[in-house]
């Protein structure tokens, strides 16, 4: 069936995946998760998806529109979660500095990582957030309670699988006695060489007392974990500590960019020809530069596909006294001790309708054409009858 579209952009991920679609699918097995990623990115906000014919009741203006289909990969999609997630955030955090740290897992283990997604995942959250909150409660560094914003992020630049987790850290944390807000130095309160140590050594414990319980398996070139893991320790990981982030609106600008951003975005987009794709990606071993990557349409498919999480798995994680079960007592104490006030949600109780007239500063259901009338909204089948 051919489909309509609504469209943004000139070149967008939805024509990648139907340029290839046949053959995609044709020589690679894609699993129940990603192949509705794949169906709902190509139909999103055409035909395919059902849609609306909106009426202006002033002059009789006519606009047709389709559904979105909001699944959490799509690059269309994810504008008003962000928002609305971020404005929920305000009043979650602590309003101090923070800390952006990102910790890594080398190469080698990007194959058992893909084999064992919804484990893997969960160990690293878990292996980061233990090293943190050690490190952080650690005399000779902070010696403090702290927390984390975690997000994670399976993705480099040009696609590839590299699973890392960006987090967000409060500078400073809850004396032990809970009585006193210590603050951290300018520069991250421990050593990231340090927290790399701490983090390698509590990921692969993890992860070999899952293989003791057979819930994980090893990727056919490691026998055993014994080889794996002697490669692992011969190995600097990398934790990266950026410069530190003043005051709560910046924090949330800059998580803003993090929390629900998807592979790649439509606008990275330039070409689409000859069964190639040409993007945009950054060049963090050139500065950052912008470069030109092409590659097949086939390929770059493939690609993202490797990104699409578990079913019901959740990126975005509490730790510490940013966690759910400390919002009233320890994140509360520590407000109390820094004595400034929170920011309040401006979106809460409000429709996503509410929220978009917001933040695009005007009523979405203004007449567009006349500017006086409201386009009244029926839907395509009940307006053809």
């Amino acid at each position: 069936m051919d489909k309509v579209f609504n469209k943004r952009q000139t070149a967008e991920v939805a024509d990648v995946f139907l340029s290839c679609s046949e053959d995609f699918l044709h020589n690679n097995h894609i699993c129940h998760q990603q192949q509705k990623a794949f169906n709902d990115i190509i139909c999103c906000r055409t035909s395919q998806m059902g849609g609306h014919i909106s009426t202006c009741n002033h002059c009789g203006y006519k606009q047709q529109a389709y559904n979105s289909c909001h699944n959490r990969h799509c690059p269309k999609c994810q504008f008003l979660k962000q928002e609305q997630w971020v404005d929920k955030l305000k009043g979650r955090l602590i309003p101090v500095r923070y800390f952006h740290i990102v910790f890594s897992v080398p190469h080698l283990l990007s194959q058992l990582f893909y084999i064992n997604q919804k484990l893997c995942y969960k160990l690293m959250f878990e292996a980061s957030s233990i090293a943190l909150q050690r490190a952080g409660r650690n005399p000779r560094f902070l010696g403090a309670d702290t927390g984390a914003v975690a997000v994670l992020h399976t993705w480099g630049q040009t696609l590839s699988y590299h699973p890392h987790i960006h987090m967000l850290v409060p500078a400073g944390g809850l004396s032990e006695d809970g009585m006193e807000w210590t603050g951290s130095p300018k520069k991250f309160f421990v050593p990231v060489k340090a927290l790399s140590a701490m983090f390698r050594g509590i990921l692969i414990r993890l992860i070999k007392e899952q293989l003791d319980k057979n819930t994980i398996r090893l990727p056919g070139e490691f026998p055993d974990f014994t080889a794996l893991q002697k490669r692992l320790y011969e190995k600097n990981w990398n934790v990266y500590s950026k410069k530190a982030l003043t005051g709560v609106n910046s924090v949330l600008d800059y998580l803003g960019r993090y929390t629900h951003r998807v592979a790649i975005s439509n606008n990275r987009i330039t070409r689409i020809e000859n069964g190639e794709v040409t993007f945009r990606y950054k060049n963090y071993r050139k500065k950052g530069i912008q470069q030109l990557l092409t590659i097949s349409c086939t390929e770059f498919t493939r690609r993202f596909m490797m990104h699409i999480l578990p079913k019901g798995f959740y990126k975005i994680r509490y730790y510490g006294i940013l966690a759910t079960a400390n919002i009233n007592t320890k994140r509360q104490q520590a407000i109390a001790l820094i004595g400034k006030s929170i920011l309040l949600p401006r979106f809460e109780g409000l429709n996503a309708y509410e929220v978009y007239r917001i933040l695009r500063g005007k009523d979405p259901a203004r007449c567009p054409k006349c500017n006086i009338g409201i386009m009244v909204r029926y839907a395509l089948d009940e307006a053809s009858g």
